[in-house]
């Protein structure tokens, strides 16, 4: 199963909205065949790896079937996975994690089950359903998968006082981030990253080429004063949102961006308005039923990170530590702009991983309540 989850990771930013699926065919204990879902529109994991059984004359019926998420019953653009696998005459499956769909759930091994098909339940379940979070959040809220990206000091810092932030992270994590650009739809920035980084928000993987770029989005109450000053707009001005106030959204500054072919968004405030700051659910809506958006990479700075984790907008963190230390109060923050008084009312996060980078250490997080409906019944009983 773990070899399952690494092919199913295969088909991130390719496979949305449909969730990214691995499945193996185990024969004596040895992976004799294997595949993902490897395309929106296309063939499942399952068929995909009977396909590469076929290929290597590796019959199915002597096989054990690994598969990170429960087999589909139903016709959707393809036919229902558990018919090939009836077909193909296989006797005994291991799945990760049950569909979930409430429509369909348990509809898959039920059926393999009622044809006398052995199946257990629950194999690996935390790191398959791991990878059907972004699938659950699709199914359950109109809102896109919302990462947030931190590269911060031992003590928390993004940036020195001054503002300088190249390089927190080595390019060992900067590496794992532009891989996650080409595969997001948008980038999101606040506008005071924006000025002072000048950034291009593209992906960079060397001498690979991205099959696309990511939309450039960046959010703030006022509008950039001096465009022409913004390589976004030199270079991609197409490719660029501004989410502003519905006041700065009607002044002269959000007409000179959409005539160099921007787009500006206008956005609510918070309630109360005390709050400070936009209420970025609307846009962040938009950017997936508007522009097919369905995974976002927030990339600060603190202030907008911040606001989108109190308004339970981001699903998972990536925080890259750096061995390094400023040990300056005054130095940025990786996220500021909330107001406690008692360590219980901190925002909680829940590990997912954890790697080492060259020295640096790549940690994911979830906060706590950002993805409802990842649990489910556990059955080993392969």
């Amino acid at each position: 199963m773990a070899r399952a989850v690494e092919l199913a990771a295969r088909g991130f930013g390719s496979v949305a909205p449909n969730p990214c699926v691995g499945a193996v065919l185990v024969e004596g204990g040895r992976v004799v065949a294997e595949g993902w879902h490897a395309a929106y529109g296309g063939p499942h994991a399952e068929i995909n790896c009977l396909a590469d059984a076929r290929a290597k004359g590796v019959d199915p019926a002597g096989c054990v079937l690994y598969v990170t998420l429960e087999p589909c019953n139903h016709f959707g653009k393809t036919p229902p996975c558990t018919r090939a696998i009836v077909e193909a005459g296989i006797r005994s499956v291991a799945v990760g994690a049950y569909d979930p769909n409430p429509d369909v759930a348990g509809g898959g091994v039920a059926f393999l089950r009622e044809r006398g098909i052995a199946v257990a339940t629950g194999v690996l379940a935390g790191q398959c359903r791991d990878l059907i979070a972004d699938f659950v959040v699709w199914k359950s809220s109109p809102l896109p998968y919302v990462f947030l990206k931190l590269a911060t000091t031992i003590d928390g810092r993004i940036a020195t006082r001054t503002g300088h932030s190249a390089f927190v992270s080595n390019a060992a994590s900067r590496g794992q981030v532009h891989a996650l650009r080409a595969a997001v739809g948008a980038v999101l920035v606040g506008a005071g990253t924006a000025a002072a980084d000048n950034p291009r928000l593209t992906a960079r993987l060397g001498d690979e080429t991205p099959a696309r770029q990511p939309l450039a989005v960046v959010a703030g109450t006022t509008l950039p004063d001096n465009p022409d000053a913004l390589v976004l707009l030199r270079e991609r001005a197409q490719e660029t949102i501004f989410l502003t106030s519905e006041e700065s959204a009607a002044t002269q500054r959000a007409e000179r961006l959409t005539s160099a072919g921007a787009r500006v968004w206008a956005m609510p405030w918070l309630s109360p308005r005390t709050e400070r700051g936009l209420d970025l659910r609307p846009a962040l809506t938009r950017l997936r039923s508007e522009l097919s958006c369905h995974h976002v990479l927030c990339e600060g700075g603190g202030r907008l990170a911040m606001s989108l984790m109190r308004q339970g907008l981001i699903h998972e963190l990536w925080l890259f530590l750096a061995p390094k230390a400023l040990g300056d109060g005054s130095a940025v923050a990786a996220l500021t702009g909330n107001e406690v008084a008692a360590m219980d009312r901190a925002l909680g996060l829940t590990l997912l991983s954890v790697k080492e980078l060259q020295g640096d250490v790549w940690l994911r997080y979830r906060p706590d309540g950002a993805v409802d409906g990842l649990s489910g019944p556990e059955n080993l009983d392969l």
